[in-house]
């Protein structure tokens, strides 16, 4: 399905498909990501096993609210405030939870020393963020982790899911890349959107339009930052202030990285 023709189920005369915008994110994200699902059950797992049932969740850059939705399906009884800097994607997320009183969003720039000024409570139970912070450079990304760590109550979680690159095995690395890419090209030419072309759908939206055009502002072009190691993320991790920090999943070129204040 090209993206006009996906489109003109995204909109009614009624409104806006919220839910059918959260779908097409997640098909277009699983494109790149087949194990995505893998990664959020863990992630949940922990949070329980760590932090319990009831958790003050903060989903940090939380695009259209994936990691919320799950959280909430998960356990109903958490909360959870998301922050994010895009405002198509956060117009996506507070649509879908639009009148739930468990969720709030905060628009904030993670790289303004300032943000956690904007977050509506001083310390929370879990930080959770999946394929978002690879963006950032490794200086900013350290001094971010230096931040989440000062917002997560003693005794409780960080979880990062991301591309994390491991330098030391370039012929893994290629040999993974190559047959990722391969499963890729035959699920595009299946019909699956790439991130180009959902961007291209966002745009064509009456909706999601004007935030899409200010989404490009703020951002440009998708330009990733740096992708170190998960030995990397778990050693910077203990020294901005948690006690503990290991992958708890991997799949070939991802890892999630739990840390416990």
């Amino acid at each position: 399905m090209r993206p006009s023709e996906e489109g003109a189920s995204m909109t009614t005369t009624t409104g806006t498909d919220w839910h059918a915008w959260q779908e097409s994110w997640d098909r277009q994200q699983e494109w790149y990501m087949p194990d995505r699902e893998e990664r959020f059950r863990i992630m949940l797992d922990m949070v329980e096993a760590l932090v319990g049932p009831e958790p003050r969740v903060l989903d940090l850059a939380c695009g259209t609210g994936t990691i919320t939705a799950r959280l909430l399906a998960r356990l109903p009884n958490a909360t959870s405030t998301g922050v994010d800097l895009d405002p198509a994607l956060l117009t996506i997320a507070e649509g879908t939870f639009a009148g739930d009183e468990r969720v709030s969003f905060v628009t904030a720039d993670l790289k303004d020393p300032e943000w956690p000024a904007r977050l509506p409570y001083d310390a929370y139970d879990a930080v959770l963020t999946a394929t978002a912070l690879h963006w950032l450079h490794s200086e900013p990304l350290a001094a971010l982790y230096g931040q989440v760590a000062e917002l997560v109550r003693d005794g409780g979680v960080f979880m990062n899911a991301d591309h994390m690159i491991d330098e030391s095995t370039p012929r893994i690395n290629a040999a993974e890349r190559a047959q990722r890419h391969v499963r890729m090209d035959q699920a595009k030419a299946d019909g699956a959107l790439d991130w180009a072309e959902w961007w291209a759908l966002a745009a064509q939206d009456p909706v999601l339009a004007a935030p899409t055009a200010r989404r490009f502002e703020i951002y440009g072009e998708h330009a990733d930052g740096d992708m170190p190691s998960a030995a990397w993320h778990a050693r910077v991790l203990r020294e901005k202030g948690f006690g503990e920090a290991r992958p708890v999943w991997r799949s070939p070129s991802d890892t999630l990285i739990l840390a416990v204040k």
